[in-house]
């Protein structure tokens, strides 16, 4: 694969030359640990369903890594060689990118929920040459769905399957061979190790161009917002970190994988999000750090309050993907003594704002945070002239961690040649530099920290024999933040309901996340004189009650 991440380059100088980017990969962080903490558990994997628990140190980690890097080697992946994985939190995610990072393969983390519609898409356009998935997750068979795909996809050389029984599994191929004690192991993992610059993960956003974007992030990018992230944090070796959001996100992937080898500190995963496993990990194993959106924040405090089951280690909570609503904070710090940290980040940036742990905490409820050290950010109108403090407009960012580009897509890189990054977002800015975000110029939903690629969805509807007009907005949930709301004009003599709707997105292989869960009938939109629909509107009726 050759990648196109043509927003390195510029600005590697200035990046190096002002501490901001290390020049480190994870590569270098583990070898550290095992140098240093070689017998220190470094992962704590853990299955809702089933119980299963598997544990490495950080010599076992790293032995694990160099065996399932020779054996991707054997499968043919070499430098820049794309491999797909498509796993909840499990320690083979985890265990994969440290392989991948060896040879110099570029993971690309893909979200369990997605089918076959989003699938077939991302590893055609971003040429995997393998895709590792679960046999078998929360009842649903990838391995039925992806071997079905292979044929139709002449990048893909290898479905390898954990937990599966036959030769394609992940447990015969990597994890179980000691191929690592083979005689040409040394020179396969001393071969190609990347360098910082390198891109290492590739990951897919959702936005309003009708198809996904490929995000481009090397060590340099992910590594230049991860060392400050935790500085502002006050997180180290001591600490322990829980992640239950999914690592095919930046949050979890970030956060959850990198951040913990980088500090030294001790990882915690969990597959299935569950409140009581949660609590019960915590007081196992004293977790003081977790980061998530809203509602696992919300199903925490609740069941932490109803069980009265203390969560004393757990010193900080970062939450990001909505509005922190005000009385959630104030339950949280009452009932688990936590601090509630508010942020906003981007898959392109990683999180790009926080609050401070010495905020008080109205700043978690009226704020997304200040810019981490290596950011700035500012406000314009849609001329581009500056806007002063407090008039929300469109959101510009420059950012050491800031991405490499989207994938053979460099025409929506929304970058300009000083480096400032259009986010898409509408906020404004107060006098002490914290942001508020106030909407999105770009037409996505966020439903329970997922977006929501609403554009695509639209234009699948509009092959619905029923259907003759259709847009989807967001209305307000209490505990996702957003969900997804049809709103149609039915064909002449035709009638539309929920539930074909939901049929038909089915029969097109949607996540199930990104099907519509309410539906409005209207004989009218509101429009532009010009004809263009007035999605603002709609929203603003859907929270009034209106329609």
């Amino acid at each position: 694969m050759e990648f196109d991440a043509v927003l390195i380059p510029p600005r590697r100088a200035a990046s190096i030359a002002q501490g901001l980017w290390h020049d480190r990969t994870i590569n270098d962080y583990l070898d550290a640990c095992v140098e240093s903490i070689p017998d220190k558990v470094a992962l704590t994997a853990v299955q809702v369903d089933g119980g299963v628990v598997t544990s490495f140190t950080y010599r076992e980690l790293a032995t694990m890594a160099d065996r399932i890097a020779v054996g991707l080697s054997r499968l043919g992946v070499g430098r820049n060689d794309v491999v797909s994985c498509q796993l909840p939190n499990w320690w083979q995610f985890t265990l994969t990118y440290l392989a991948c990072s060896r040879i110099g393969a570029v993971m690309n983390p893909l979200m369990h929920i997605f089918r076959e519609h989003e699938l077939s898409f991302m590893l055609k356009h971003g040429a995997a040459k393998v895709m590792i998935a679960p046999k078998v997750f929360r009842g649903f068979d990838y391995e039925q769905m992806v071997t079905a795909l292979q044929p139709t996809l002449p990048d893909l050389q290898h479905v390898v399957i954990v937990g599966g029984s036959g030769a394609n599994s992940f447990e015969a191929l990597l994890s179980d061979p000691k191929w690592e004690q083979e005689p040409d192991a040394r020179d396969i993992l001393s071969r190609h190790r990347p360098s910082p610059d390198d891109i290492t993960q590739m990951m897919y956003t959702s936005g309003t161009t009708g198809e996904p974007k490929g995000v481009m992030h090397t060590a340099n990018t992910t590594m230049g917002n991860i060392i400050p992230y935790a500085a502002r944090l006050h997180l180290g070796s001591d600490d322990v970190i829980l992640m239950a959001s999914p690592m095919s996100h930046q949050t979890g992937f970030m956060y959850g994988l990198m951040m913990p080898i980088m500090l030294k500190a001790s990882a915690v995963l969990q597959d299935i999000w569950e409140p009581k496993t949660a609590i019960k990990l915590i007081r196992e194993h004293g977790v003081t750090f977790t980061m998530a959106s809203t509602p696992f924040l919300t199903d925490l405090a609740r069941t932490v309050t109803e069980s009265g089951s203390a969560v004393p280690t757990l010193r900080t909570f970062l939450c990001a993907g909505a509005p922190i609503p005000g009385p959630l904070v104030e339950q949280a710090r009452q009932a688990m003594g936590t601090k509630i940290i508010s942020a906003w980040g981007m898959t392109e940036n990683g999180a790009v704002t926080l609050t401070k742990l010495d905020d008080a905490d109205e700043r978690s409820v009226n704020s997304d945070g200040c810019p981490l050290p290596g950011v700035e950010v500012k406000v314009v109108d849609f001329d581009g002239a500056a806007l002063p403090s407090g008039v929300p407009g469109k959101l510009l960012l420059r950012s050491c961690s800031n991405f490499g580009g989207y994938l053979h897509r460099s025409q929506f890189n929304a970058t300009d040649a000083e480096g400032w990054f259009d986010t898409g977002d509408l906020a404004s800015i107060d006098a002490q530099g914290y942001i508020r975000i106030t909407g999105r110029s770009k037409d996505v939903i966020i439903r329970g920290g997922e977006n929501i690629p609403v554009v695509e969805i639209e234009t699948m509807l509009y092959r619905h024999p029923a259907i003759n007009t259709v847009v989807i907005v967001a209305y307000p949930d209490e505990r996702l933040g957003e969900r997804a709301c049809a709103i149609v004009v039915p064909k002449p003599g035709q009638s539309v309901d929920l539930p074909s709707i939901v049929d038909f997105l089915k029969a097109q292989k949607v996540a199930v996340q990104y099907i519509p869960e309410r539906l409005i009938v209207r004989e009218m939109m509101p429009a532009t004189p010009t004809g263009k629909i007035q999605k603002f509107k709609l929203r603003q009726m859907l929270i009034d009650g209106a329609i």
